[in-house]
């Protein structure tokens, strides 16, 4: 199963336990990601900064697709990718193979 499928359906099955909980996290996360000084698209980069550096597939995955829908290019994911390598060194840039999986789907 794809990653977004499998992040669709935890988010299905939270919705139907845990309606309260996950409503406002994904209350919380509109909030943060869509406000504020930073605009939309530097917070996706950010974002898939902090995916990569936390080693989280699911995250890589729903944050390349924010970018791009924030018009993000592909270099600049790439360089924003490129800064969880600075911070974690080799097993961070591990990660750049989910990064371009996930860019080969919107950019050829």
């Amino acid at each position: 199963m794809e990653r977004m499928e499998e992040l669709t359906k935890t988010l299905t099955r939270l919705g139907k336990d845990k309606p309260k909980e996950l409503n406002s996290f994904m209350n919380f996360m509109k909030e943060v990601e869509g406000g504020g000084v930073i605009d939309k698209k530097n917070k996706a980069l950010i974002l898939i900064s902090l995916a990569v550096n936390t080693q989280c597939g699911w995250c890589i995955t729903a944050h390349v697709a924010g970018a791009v829908k924030a018009k993000a290019s592909k270099e600049e994911i790439l360089d924003a990718s490129m800064l969880a390598v600075v911070m974690g060194g080799g097993p961070k840039m591990m990660y750049m193979s989910m990064v371009y999986e996930e860019l080969d789907k919107y950019f050829k």
